[in-house]
C-alpha cells in the first residue's frame, strides 16, 4: 500500500478537472489523478466551439444565452445556474485567450464566432453567432492551455491511475483509493477535498461518440457509496455521427451552413424546425432524423437499422471546408473515403452526452438538496448542476467545464484553508485490495466481452432516441441479470503491469451500475421532455414531472426520489423553434 497526502485531489484531467486544479493550487497542495495522460482526456474531442455572448459578429447578450439554455433544456434547467453559466462564459473565454488559447479570428482580429444549434438572439427570434472556436479543435486547445498552466502552478500529476473507491467518513470525504496501471499497486490518497471530473459514460451504448475511457467512473463510485445520481434518464444523442461508427461530425458543420438531406435530397428540417432549421436543438434534430428513416425517407444501409441521412457541405466550397472544419475533412477522408467538399457525409444519431450525473451546487459541492457532503465535489459531464436539464445545447459542455471547474477550484481553495485533515476509517483500502485479489484468485469465469456487447446493444435499442415501457423494462431486467452474472468474471491475465483485463472489468462494473440507473430512471419518468422521448407518453407533463430525479442504487433495485427545479426567472412554455 502506497500512501499520499494532499489538501486537494482532483480525479480526472479533462477541462473541468484541470481548471479546478489550477484554481485550487493557489492555496492547496493539489494532485490530479487520471486514468489517461491529461492531453488525451475527452475534452480534446470537443470540436465546434465554446458558447459566449461576446457579440463579435452580431449583437448578443448573456441573458439571451441563459434563456436559450433553459429553453433548450426543456425547462428542466435550474435557471439561476444557467444565468451564472451564461454571464461567466464571457469572462471564461477571455481568460482562456489571455492564457494563450489560439482562437480563430475575424478579419478585425477579434475572436471568431459561428452559429450553433439552439442559440438565438432576442429570446428565440433567429439564430445567432455565439460559438467561439479554434477551427474544429476547440476542446483540444482548451486542454493544452490548461495543462500548461497547471504544470506552471506545480500541480502534481498521477497519470494512468484508475480510481477504485471513494473514502467517506460519514458525510465527509477523506480521500480515494486508486490502482496504478503501470504496476498494479494500490495507492491511497488522503485529502481534505476530493473533486470528481471523470467525464461521461457513453460506452454503455453500442454506437457512441465517446472514447473507450468514458466509463462513468466517478458517478459509479459515488452511487455505490450511497450518493444518489440526478436526472440520469436524460442522455443526449448527437444527430450527426458518422454512419455506423459514431465518430462525431461537429455541429459546426451546420453552423457554417451545412444542410441535412433525406434520400430525395430534401432539406427535411424545414418541416420540423422552420425557424432554426438544421440548427435546432440536438434532441429535436435526432428525432427528426429517426422519423425520416422510420418513414422510409432515409438512405438505405445494408440493413434497415443501418439507414441514414446525408449532411451536405458541398455548397460551402473547399476553402471554407478546409479552413473552418479541417479535422472533419480529414475524418471523412480517413473513415469514409469521402471529401466533404465534394460529396455529402452519411450520418446517424450517436450516443453523445450525459445531462445527468452527480448532483452539485453551483460551486461543485456534492449535495442532494437535503444532504451536503463536506469536501466532496464534482464538475463537468459527470456532474449535474443542472445547467443542461433535459437536453444540452451545443457549446455549453465546454462552457460548463470552464465556468464550474473554476468555481469549484476556487471553493476548494477556500475550503481547505479552514479544514483539518480527515481521519481515515480503519481499513479504508481493504475493499479495493480484496476486489483485485478476487479478480486474480485463479477461478475460471466468463470473459467481459459478451457482457459489453449485451449491455451496449440493449441500451442502444431499448433506451435510445425513442423509448417505450416494454423495451425499457426488458433493458432493466437484462442489466440486472448481467450485474448478477458479472460477479463470476475473473481476469485471464495474471500480470500486474498494464493489465487490460482488470481495467476492463473495473470499467464494466461502473457501466453496468450506471446502465441500471439510467434505464430505471427512464422507465420511471412517464412523459417526454428533451432527450427523453417516450412514444407511449408523447407529451411534456409539467404538472406531474417538472422535477429532477434522484436515483439511488440499492442492490439490484433503484430507489427514486425527487428534487425541485429552479424556475425563478422564466415560466415554462411549450418549446417551438
Amino acid at each position: 500500500m502506497i500512501k499520499h497526502e494532499y489538501d486537494a485531489v482532483i480525479v480526472g484531467a479533462g477541462g473541468s478537472g484541470l481548471y479546478a486544479a489550477l484554481e485550487a493550487s493557489k492555496t492547496a497542495r493539489t494532485a490530479v489523478v487520471s486514468k489517461l495522460f491529461p492531453s488525451r482526456s475527452h475534452t480534446g474531442a470537443a470540436q465546434g466551439g465554446i458558447g459566449a455572448a461576446l457579440g463579435n459578429v452580431e449583437e448578443d447578450k448573456p441573458e439571451w444565452h441563459a434563456f436559450d439554455t433553459v429553453k433548450g433544456g426543456d425547462y428542466l434547467v435550474d435557471q439561476q445556474a444557467a444565468k451564472i453559466l451564461a454571464e461567466d462564459a464571457v469572462r471564461a473565454v477571455y481568460d482562456l485567450e489571455n492564457r494563450g488559447l489560439p482562437f480563430s479570428r475575424t478579419d478585425e482580429g477579434k475572436i471568431a464566432q459561428r452559429r450553433f444549434g439552439g442559440h438565438t438572439h432576442h429570446f428565440g427570434e433567429g439564430p445567432v453567432h455565439r460559438s467561439c472556436y479554434a477551427a474544429d479543435r476547440t476542446g483540444h486547445m482548451i486542454l493544452q492551455t490548461l495543462y500548461q498552466q497547471c504544470i506552471k502552478n506545480d500541480v502534481s500529476f498521477f497519470d494512468e491511475f484508475q480510481a477504485m473507491d471513494v473514502i467517506m467518513d460519514g458525510n465527509r470525504v477523506a480521500g480515494i483509493v486508486a490502482l496504478e496501471l503501470a504496476t498494479g499497486e494500490i495507492h491511497l490518497f488522503r485529502s481534505k477535498a476530493v473533486l470528481f471530473a471523470t467525464g461521461g459514460f457513453g460506452r454503455m451504448f453500442k454506437i457512441t461518440s465517446n472514447a473507450y475511457a468514458n466509463t462513468g467512473d466517478g458517478p459509479a463510485l459515488l452511487a455505490r457509496a450511497g450518493i444518489p445520481l440526478m436526472d440520469m434518464e436524460f442522455y443526449q444523442f448527437h444527430p450527426t455521427g458518422i454512419k455506423g461508427m459514431g465518430i462525431l461530425i461537429t455541429e459546426g458543420v451546420r453552423g457554417e451552413g451545412g444542410i441535412l438531406r433525406n434520400r430525395s435530397g430534401e432539406r427535411f428540417m424545414e418541416t420540423y424546425a422552420p425557424t432554426l432549421l438544421d440548427l435546432a436543438p440536438r434532441d429535436m434534430v435526432s428525432r427528426a432524423i429517426m422519423t425520416e428513416i422510420a418513414a422510409g425517407r432515409g438512405v438505405r444501409g445494408d440493413r434497415k437499422i443501418d439507414d441514414y441521412v446525408m449532411l451536405d457541405a458541398t455548397h460551402l466550397g473547399k476553402e471554407t471546408v478546409y479552413s473552418k472544419i479541417p479535422d472533419i475533412a480529414d475524418f471523412c477522408k480517413t473513415y469514409l473515403a469521402i471529401d466533404p467538399a465534394e460529396k455529402p457525409m452519411p450520418v446517424q444519431p450517436t450516443a453523445h452526452y450525459a445531462m445527468g450525473g452527480i448532483p452539485t451546487t453551483i460551486d461543485g459541492v456534492v449535495t442532494t438538496g437535503t444532504v451536503t457532503y463536506d469536501g466532496l465535489y464534482a464538475v463537468g459531464e459527470c456532474a449535474c448542476v443542472s445547467v443542461h436539464g433535459a437536453n444540452r445545447l451545443g457549446t455549453n459542455s465546454l462552457v460548463d467545464l470552464v465556468v464550474f471547474g473554476r468555481r469549484a477550484g476556487m471553493h476548494i481553495a477556500d475550503y481547505v484553508k479552514g479544514a483539518s485533515m480527515p481521519s481515515l476509517p480503519e481499513g479504508a483500502e481493504e475493499a479495493a485490495v480484496k476486489k483485485i485479489e478476487r479478480l486474480h484468485d485463479g477461478s475460471k469465469g466468463p470473459h467481459v466481452g459478451p457482457f459489453y456487447t449485451r449491455m451496449q446493444e440493449a441500451m442502444m435499442a431499448k433506451v435510445g432516441v425513442y423509448r417505450n415501457e416494454r423495451p425499457m423494462t426488458e433493458a432493466v431486467d437484462l442489466i440486472r441479470t448481467l450485474r448478477d452474472e458479472f460477479r463470476a468474471v475473473r481476469s485471464e491475465d495474471t500480470n500486474k503491469a498494464f493489465n487490460s483485463d482488470v481495467l476492463g472489468i473495473l470499467e464494466l462494473e461502473n457501466l453496468l451500475d450506471l446502465s441500471l440507473v439510467t434505464a430505471a430512471s427512464a422507465l420511471n419518468r412517464k412523459e417526454s421532455r428533451g432527450a427523453h422521448s417516450r412514444e407511449d407518453y408523447p407529451e411534456r407533463d409539467d404538472a406531474g414531472w417538472l422535477k429532477h430525479t434522484l436515483a439511488s442504487l440499492d442492490g439490484q433495485d433503484v430507489k427514486i426520489d425527487y428534487k425541485d427545479v429552479d424556475t425563478s426567472i422564466w415560466e415554462p412554455k411549450p418549446r417551438t423553434y
